[in-house]
């Protein structure tokens, strides 16, 4: 049985796959999980690969759903990309970015959801550009 919580945080994942397969990105993993952290969403933009992170909240509440993602949370979803990545390395050699799916739900209407391009940035990988 999952927990509220748990069930909201699918809701919102399942509405920002839904929002990026409108935007054209191809879907490739949901919930990808490693000792080190978890990725939301793996997808394709183009020939880039995303790794996305999903954040939800409450309009009007105390943080928006961007200041919601802390120091800790930003590092553990970069380790978990980098995990990602070392075991894709012979299947993918393009350019990838960090992107952020934001969701802030309203009473009476429906939520907002804004996608952010390149919403982190972490050092090269080997063999990788510094835009990564």
């Amino acid at each position: 049985m999952f927990s509220l919580r748990q069930r909201q945080g699918r809701a919102g994942e399942r509405l920002a796959r839904a929002y990026l397969e409108r935007a054209g990105y191809r879907i490739l993993a949901c919930n990808v999980g490693f000792r080190v952290g978890e990725l939301d969403l793996v997808a394709q933009d183009g020939g880039t690969l995303c790794f996305i992170e999903v954040r939800m909240r409450a309009a009007g509440g105390l943080v928006t759903p961007l200041q919601s993602i802390s120091d800790r949370k930003r590092r553990r979803f970069l380790r978990a990309a980098r995990w990602y990545l070392a075991r894709q390395r012979a299947r993918w050699e393009g350019p990838v970015r960090c992107d952020v799916v934001a969701i802030e739900e309203a009473l009476r209407r429906p939520p907002s959801v804004v996608l952010i391009k390149a919403a982190f940035y972490a050092d090269p990988l080997p063999g990788r550009s510094a835009a990564w």
